[in-house]
């Protein structure tokens, strides 16, 4: 069985990369951030993971999960 990663997006020279978490290989090169964090959001969401987007200087801008959530927001009922 293949294990489930969360998906990062990273900067990659002048390009953006998705990279599984703890992978050295990248998934996939694109020209923009906006494409990553599609192509990103394509994988999280098929294996019911996270999405990580990082920022230019590799800090965590925003993360987006897909898959069971072991702290799920709390909506409070008015």
């Amino acid at each position: 069985m293949k294990t489930k990663k969360n998906q990062h997006v990273v900067k990659a020279g002048k390009n953006w990369a998705v990279r599984g978490e703890n992978n050295s290989r990248r998934t996939k090169i694109t020209e923009t951030k906006k494409e990553a964090v599609e192509k990103a959001r394509q994988i999280a969401k098929n294996q019911k993971t996270e999405l990580v987007i990082h920022n230019r200087d590799g800090k965590i801008s925003d993360k987006d999960s897909y898959g069971n959530d072991p702290h799920p927001p709390r909506d409070k009922v008015k």
